[in-house]
């Protein structure tokens, strides 16, 4: 778990619409070697089950699996090259309910990687690594994504995600 005052900014993107935000979020899968913790945060609508998509196409899931947001279920599992953890805390209101959605077990998980959609509960807590990525509207259907990160690893996880972004920035990202 990772406390918010312990993130560090990256750098930031912009994506000009869902497909862009997707390709951004596969490349991010694609550097992933598993034990990463994705904590996407924004509005209602800012893209965070857009960018757990495409993170899961970079994790190898079947491109024909339909990741949605697992908002009343809580977790959902995809197995791919990485398995894909995918957690909607939205509905959850203290932090003694993450250990009932069996959070701190999934986090860090080898061969695995966790996304976790309205992580405020994670970043109440101390400790731990992650990258962030806060999703914002940047007119029409872009998206605008800061990227903050703690501990080493998810930093150099973020630094190379954003230079491999910048080297493909011909294809609309």
């Amino acid at each position: 778990m990772v406390n918010r005052a312990g993130l560090d900014h990256v750098g930031s993107l912009t994506t000009g619409d869902a497909a862009a935000t997707r390709e951004a979020a596969r490349r991010l899968g694609e550097l992933c070697a598993g034990g990463e913790a994705i904590l996407l945060a924004g509005d209602l609508g800012a893209g965070k089950t857009c960018f757990a998509q495409g993170l899961a196409q970079g994790l190898g899931v079947d491109a024909a699996v339909a990741v949605t947001s697992p908002t009343f279920t809580l977790h959902a599992e995809y197995p791919g090259r990485l398995t894909f953890n995918h957690a909607d805390l939205y509905r959850l209101r203290a932090a003694g309910e993450l250990d009932a959605v069996g959070v701190p077990e999934l986090l860090y998980a080898p061969g695995a990687v966790l996304a976790v959609e309205w992580p405020g509960l994670l970043l109440e807590q101390a400790g731990g690594e992650a990258l962030l990525v806060e999703l914002e509207h940047a007119g029409g259907d872009g998206r605008r994504l800061t990227i903050r990160a703690a501990g080493t690893g998810h930093r150099k996880l973020a630094a190379a995600w954003l230079a491999r972004v910048a080297d493909g920035a011909g294809s609309g990202v």
